[in-house]
């Protein structure tokens, strides 16, 4: 991987000019009192360099004689790594990953300036530590008071993700090799699920057997909090508590994706626990489904993002019409946004080294992203019926036998050459195999 790091790192540069860049490692989060959770680095500085320690700053700068990627690392420190874990450290910080130059992050104050001072601007995006923004902005702010005696500095600090953003949207083939790994051991995690959910099973319960199978598989761990929600629970988009027990007319909606080599995948199925669907159930699920197999059908190179959301709300509408839960032309009630309390959330979203990975969804108003190769995005659309939904201005009461129904249906798709290709087709959600 080292390779592909070093190449991105190329083209990231080729793009910032004389500039140069700041990326700062995530921060430790604690989970409470002096124990923290298992450290998973800050997205943007992993893609350039694969570094997975705390306390790092990378400085990519194209303009530099000698360094163009430096390191500041924890040094190599006996006392803590017995306690936390071993340490790169300097000296493998060049020989494992690559930097030209290295130094302990305890120099970054004084080193910091010899790769800003010649640049013309500093790409570096503001984030959750105060104390790092401020230090970047103080650097730039003594170079910019000095610029008129040297004549050089930078003039400006522009955000890494306007540049970086657009290069991660679209994934290399090592990275689809990691994501299609991570949704293979997803699609092994559902499809256990499925067998083993029954009425009189607690939620816990099957969300436990998932992430065993997402760790026996070699996954570092769910890519989120997993959703086991049964009954009227599925109808809270993200219910976490998977804590009720099971009943036998009961829906289990399962939204659980595994993150494998940094890489997420995004999974939802929604089936009966006593795997025959109830009249209501089906007829809402047979609008979902289509729904989604129509918005996945708009998944191809040259379409905008937009028209997967956009068919998918025409189809649930249309459906929604059918079944007597909406009244009116379809095209106004879209346009009207009647729909909204059944379905209230976007119908996908971008995926990668992020689950709700980062890209432009739309440049302005009136010009939304064009889909192109390499590409990966989820498709869920959803309908919710909870026993507090109220139908939208002049629309028809709701008859008790939809409420407490949630469904949502979400696969993975990557745009390929000609089309597409659902990395998590392996779940079964046609109805015939979720009753069979």
């Amino acid at each position: 991987m080292q390779t592909e790091y070093r190449q991105r790192r190329k083209a990231f540069m080729s793009k910032i000019g004389n500039g140069t860049a700041i990326f700062h490692s995530a921060p430790i989060a604690v989970m409470h009192n002096d124990v923290e959770y298992a450290y998973r680095q800050d997205s943007d500085f992993f893609y350039l360099t694969g570094f997975n320690e705390p306390q790092a700053v990378a400085i990519l700068a194209p303009h530099h004689s000698e360094h163009q990627f430096v390191l500041f690392v924890q040094p190599k420190e006996r006392g803590k790594e017995v306690w936390s874990g071993y340490r790169c450290g300097v000296n493998a910080a060049r020989e494992i990953y690559g930097a030209d130059a290295a130094y302990s992050i305890v120099e970054l104050e004084e080193k910091l300036p010899y790769y800003l001072e010649n640049a013309d601007r500093i790409y570096y995006r503001l984030g959750r530590d105060r104390l790092f923004n401020e230090t970047i902005i103080n650097h730039y702010q003594v170079l910019l008071n000095t610029y008129s005696k040297r004549g050089t500095g930078p003039l400006a600090i522009e955000d890494t993700g306007v540049i970086l953003h657009s290069m991660r949207l679209i994934k290399s083939e090592a990275e689809l090799e990691l994501m299609r790994k991570s949704s293979e051991i997803a699609v092994e995690a559902h499809n256990h699920a499925m067998k083993i959910a029954q009425p009189g099973s607690y939620e816990y319960e099957v969300q436990a057997e998932i992430e065993r199978v997402f760790r026996l598989r070699g996954g570092s761990s769910p890519a989120y909090p997993s959703i086991v929600a049964s009954g009227a629970n599925a109808c809270i988009l993200h219910y976490i508590e998977n804590t009720c027990q099971m009943q036998n007319h009961d829906l289990l909606l399962i939204d659980a994706g595994c993150s494998y080599g940094y890489y997420n995948s995004d999974i939802t199925r929604t089936f009966p626990v006593g795997k025959k669907f109830t009249g209501e159930q089906k007829a809402l699920y047979e609008i979902v489904l289509r729904a989604q197999k129509q918005a996945i059908a708009q998944v191809q190179p040259g379409n905008s993002y937009n028209q997967v959301h956009d068919v998918a709300v025409y189809s649930l509408t249309e459906g929604l019409v059918e079944l007597g839960l909406l009244k009116g032309n379809v095209d106004n009630l879209v346009e009207a946004g009647k729909y909204k309390p059944y379905y209230m959330h976007q119908t996908g979203h971008w995926l990668g080294l992020d689950v709700h990975d980062v890209g432009i969804y739309q440049y302005g108003k009136y010009k939304p992203q064009i889909l192109q190769q390499g590409q990966v995005l989820t498709v869920e659309p959803g309908l919710y019926i909870s026993h507090d939904t109220e139908p939208a201005e002049g629309q028809p009461a709701i008859d008790p036998r939809w409420v407490g129904i949630g469904i949502r249906i979400e696969d993975d798709v990557l745009v390929t050459v000609n089309s597409n290709e659902v990395l998590t087709a392996g779940v079964p959600k046609e109805i015939d195999q979720l009753e069979s």
